[in-house]
């Protein structure tokens, strides 16, 4: 009998330590390169086009602070309680209100705006509540690293559709689909960042827009509309949303459709606040996965978001503060890079949000340019981190919003030395 036990003891496994009992789905998940490369570039004299940053001083301390008084004054303990997922009942008819008046969707009611907690929740929600392993999920290429984290967490299946300067190819959207039907796979979900997309800042064309959500009508997928940059346009005619355009359809797109928003890029990341417009029979599915997540947003920045939300003198003033702050560091540093860089970066024109997509024109590596920047003191995100294949090997993103015009033409200068010495 000794021995049975002692055969049976050594034929069961040891107790698991450390990193062995993390779940495969936390073990797949990678990092944001993006948040990596932050920690790496700062440095003392480093000039960083790497980070979507706003404006550190253009966020409106003063207007936040006296928001916050007044919402405490007003609101006491009930700003500081429990809450209902959903949101707050002032914030979600203000939501309701300038998405409507904007045309960036269309809401027929308050209760139509769910309130997350930054629009990466949104994703993150929509991922839980849409997507099963191996389901299909099209993004596009380059794409906002933050969904390609969030689908991607949630064992989906990812399919790049690549862009140009008039957004998502949506010709190759079509062949792409017509093979995922063919093969029984049709996606769950398609994602866009329409307006100044990151990181490309292409903003898709009208007729793409409506070519999309034919195409949602007649496969069947959820088409969500990222828009955390549309109201950064500086140059140019807004188009209407996709939420919006998808109203005056008889076909079914506009139940298929979701709109995600934030105060993140036009009053403060910090707030966390961010919300998602979706047709009634998704939304549901949503407060439970939120519920099971965070229970529900804070009612204290949710408030204070309302506040400064609804003060439309303060905020028309405060949003042409940020564009006209914003086109200037745009043109500065496309001028600063076609003299100091010239024909070795190619870039587009900039009409709005916060990024400018270069080429090197040479076909090097932005990954290996990176490494030289960095010694030169100057950081981008190197383009391969938004692909999931190799077609931003020679590309990277750059953020004009948190550097002066004469730091940018710094920048430039020290890109320049960087790109010339790899070449």
């Amino acid at each position: 009998m000794g021995n049975a036990h002692a055969i049976a003891a050594a034929s069961r496994p040891g107790p698991r330590h450390g990193a062995a009992l993390l779940s495969d789905r936390s073990r797949a998940a990678t990092s944001s390169i993006i948040r990596d490369l932050l920690l790496l570039v700062d440095r003392p004299g480093m000039l960083s086009l790497a980070g979507g940053l706003p404006a550190p001083e253009l966020l409106p301390v003063d207007r936040v602070a006296t928001a916050t008084a007044t919402v405490l004054a007003t609101h006491g303990p009930r700003s500081l309680q429990y809450a209902p997922t959903e949101g707050m009942a002032e914030l979600r008819e203000i939501v309701a209100t300038r998405a409507s008046h904007a045309a960036t969707a269309h809401v027929e009611q308050a209760e139509d705006v769910l309130v997350t907690t930054g629009s990466q929740q949104g994703l993150d929600l929509l991922a839980r509540a849409l997507c099963d392993p191996g389901d299909v999920v099209v993004v596009e290429s380059p794409g906002y690293l933050g969904a390609l984290q969030a689908f991607a967490a949630s064992g989906a299946r990812l399919i790049g559709v690549a862009t140009d300067a008039d957004g998502l190819r949506v010709d190759e959207l079509e062949q792409v689909l017509d093979g995922l039907i063919v093969a029984g796979t049709p996606p769950k979900i398609v994602y866009v960042v329409a307006n100044f997309q990151n990181p490309s800042g292409a903003t898709l064309a009208l007729d793409r827009r409506h070519r999309l959500l034919d195409l949602a009508a007649r496969v069947g997928f959820v088409l969500v509309e990222d828009d955390p940059y549309g109201a950064l346009r500086f140059r140019g005619e807004p188009l209407a949303g996709l939420r919006a355009l998808a109203a005056g359809r008889d076909d079914g797109a506009s139940g298929l459709t979701v709109s995600l928003g934030t105060v993140s890029k036009i009053v403060s990341p910090g707030l966390r606040v961010g919300w998602a417009i979706a047709p009634d029979w998704l939304r549901p599915a949503l407060v439970r996965a939120k519920q099971a997540t965070d229970l529900h947003t804070s009612p204290l920045t949710q408030l204070i978001a309302a506040e400064v939300l609804a003060d439309e003198g303060f905020m028309s003033a405060h949003l042409e503060q940020i564009r006209s702050t914003y086109r200037e560091r745009a043109d500065a540093l496309a001028d600063a890079l076609a003299s100091e860089v010239g024909p070795g970066i190619e870039i587009g024109a900039i009409d709005g949000g916060m990024f400018c997509w270069g080429r090197l024109a040479g076909g090097e590596s932005a990954t290996d340019l990176f490494e030289v920047a960095i010694d030169a003191g100057v950081a981008f995100v190197p383009g391969d981190a938004f692909c999931l294949d190799d077609s931003g090997r020679s590309h990277l993103r750059l953020c004009f919003t948190t550097l002066t015009p004469d730091e940018l033409g710094q920048a430039a200068s020290r890109l320049s030395i960087a790109l010339s010495s790899l070449t």
